[in-house]
């Protein structure tokens, strides 16, 4: 039987793994092709896992010296990759490119992996915890890198991290179907009090999302002036990450843009996030004049998203991070996203200091909470 083996024809052998880790900026950037194909490879991949997002966020966010990309490839074609970045306060960790601004977080890997790949990627990480925890935040139910915390062989824990919501992607009139007769019957009139108005809605095409991002976020600051909104969100920093990452977005078919008009005038604009596990609203801008038109904001939003799902090819629609009371008038299903934490045994008491680290803010966001104090948002 040995001797049949060793007479295999070559061709019919596997070509072995090579593991990278990438530190430099513009190796990072030339990456995009392969990229972009893995991405498309892997179902549990969010946009936030693209590579306009991550390369974006990182020449906004990014701290010189801190990029450490883990890649495996089978001769040129990459099979998994682990985007992070060095941290070292308040303990040295490597956690995933994409920062608080993204909704998700998680590795990449190739859905036609047999495991070599994803062994690989554990024992790249492995290695990388020799000096650092890995800190995985904000990973989705079921995604990749729930499959390398279940091979890592040192100190894992798994604690909660971000709630999220989400509603099956289908259209506006099923989804009013989960709400009692009462409201469905609210939301209906609000529908027609927008078509009364005239709202119409049109899709940026390629090369028109860098300016339709700019207005909407022109729209966010004022729809949210003088209340509490998100700091992050109107600082240049984001601005410029977020018009320089859409417009690939929107021509890879990972995002597109929404303008609602009245008339000649734009008085809202969405930006909802796509890829094949879902499809969701990120960010929006609307004209504190819609307000006063009586028009429902949530409701134009959310039929916009509904449109986006209404063909099947999206797993849901994601409400996105968030417990805020509007979110719960659509009766959403709880999606609630873990904090995954790996170490060895030299890096155990690190694990130990972000477990303390994350139930002292889980304590101080419910002491919040009772004196009533509102997180702002987007």
């Amino acid at each position: 039987m040995t001797a049949t083996y060793a007479a295999r024809p070559a061709a019919f052998a596997r070509p072995a793994l090579t593991t990278q880790l990438l530190t430099d900026e513009k190796a990072f950037a030339a990456l995009a092709p392969a990229w972009g194909r893995l991405h498309r490879r892997c179902a549990t991949a969010t946009p936030f896992q693209s590579h306009a997002w991550l390369h974006s966020w990182w020449q906004s966010y990014g701290r010189p010296g801190r990029l450490r990309v883990l890649l495996v490839r089978s001769g040129r074609d990459l099979l998994a990759a682990a985007p992070l970045t060095l941290t070292r306060h308040p303990f040295p960790a490597l956690v995933p490119l994409g920062g608080t601004v993204s909704d998700y977080g998680d590795v990449l890997l190739d859905d036609a992996d047999d495991g070599r790949a994803l062994t690989a990627l554990t024992d790249a990480l492995w290695t990388a915890a020799r000096t650092a925890l890995i800190d995985l935040r904000e990973v989705r139910a079921g995604g990749a890198a729930e499959r390398v915390y279940d091979r890592w062989p040192g100190p894992r824990r798994r604690v909660p991290d971000s709630l999220c919501l989400e509603l099956p992607p289908v259209p506006m009139d099923e989804l009013l179907t989960r709400l009692p007769s009462g409201k469905a019957q609210r939301v209906r009139a609000k529908l027609r009090k927008l078509a009364a108005l005239g709202v119409a809605r049109r899709t940026a095409g390629p090369g028109e999302a860098e300016a339709a991002v700019a207005r909407l976020l022109e729209l966010h600051r004022l729809q949210w002036q003088g209340r509490k909104v998100t700091p992050e969100h109107l600082r240049p920093r984001f601005q410029e990450h977020l018009v320089r990452a859409v417009e690939p977005m929107v021509r890879s078919g990972d995002a597109v843009v929404t303008e609602f008009r009245i008339g000649e005038e734009v008085v809202a604009v969405d930006l909802t996030l796509l890829s094949p596990s879902l499809a969701g609203g990120y960010l929006y801008g609307a004209h504190p004049s819609l307000r006063e038109r009586k028009a429902d904001v949530a409701v134009i939003l959310l039929d916009a998203c509904a449109a986006h799902t209404a063909a099947g090819s999206h797993g849901t629609l994601s409400l996105m991070r968030g417990d805020e009371p509007y979110k719960h008038h659509w009766r959403p299903d709880p999606a609630p996203s873990g904090r995954l934490l790996l170490a060895r045994r030299r890096t155990a008491p690190l694990l130990s200091a972000a477990l303390y680290d994350a139930a002292a803010r889980r304590h101080g966001k419910a002491a919040l909470a009772r004196l009533g104090v509102v997180r702002p948002i987007r």
